[in-house]
């Protein structure tokens, strides 16, 4: 939803130039390799072997077309049975890529990208994380915000407006409140 939030509402109103980088759940939890988590995780990193192989080839901007794709799937359509195969084809993308799904050589670059974003928020978080540079220009990140649906234009900018200023302020580190509702996906985009 935070995804969304920024390319629909903001990206359009604040001229963002958006960098996608990976985040593995599966090294950041660690889950216990029995549990139900463990196999979701895992198959969202070898998700990410696919999108780093994308990167490699044809750059940054090239992630974000084929990561909706891989989103429209797992949360608008529930599919986490589908082939990065299937899912490169509708994006019109070399099915070459493919093979970076079960090849672990993707591994230490999605950690590192991912280390590095961490850094920004420390170790305690999970995602989101939205980085960007602060006023003096120093590269600062949050974890997140966490949203359930898409505000309205007019609050969507309000609570970026919001966490820019937030940013630069020295000593804050966190705003939270209890999460009473699932995310609300909308229709498929």
């Amino acid at each position: 939803m935070t995804a969304r939030w920024v390319v629909d509402e903001v990206q359009p109103a604040r001229d963002l130039n958006i960098t996608w980088q990976p985040i593995s759940l599966l090294f950041k939890n660690n889950p216990d390799p029995e549990s139900d988590y463990y196999e979701r995780s895992y198959f969202t990193l070898r998700l990410l072997r696919v999108l780093e192989s994308v990167r490699a080839a044809d750059g940054d901007d090239a992630v974000g077309p084929l990561y909706w794709e891989f989103c429209r799937r797992i949360h608008h359509d529930g599919d986490t049975g589908f082939t990065a195969a299937e899912a490169l084809a509708t994006v019109g993308y070399d099915a070459s890529h493919a093979a970076a799904f079960d090849e672990d050589a993707w591994d230490a670059g999605i950690r590192e990208r991912m280390d590095r974003g961490l850094a920004l928020v420390g170790d305690d978080v999970g995602t989101p994380i939205i980085a960007f540079n602060d006023r003096d220009g120093v590269k600062q990140g949050y974890f997140g915000p966490v949203i359930t649906r898409v505000p309205p234009t007019e609050d969507s900018l309000a609570m970026w407006d919001a966490l820019v200023a937030l940013m630069s302020v020295s000593g804050f580190w966190e705003l939270k409140r209890t999460r009473t509702e699932r995310p609300e996906f909308g229709p498929r985009p």
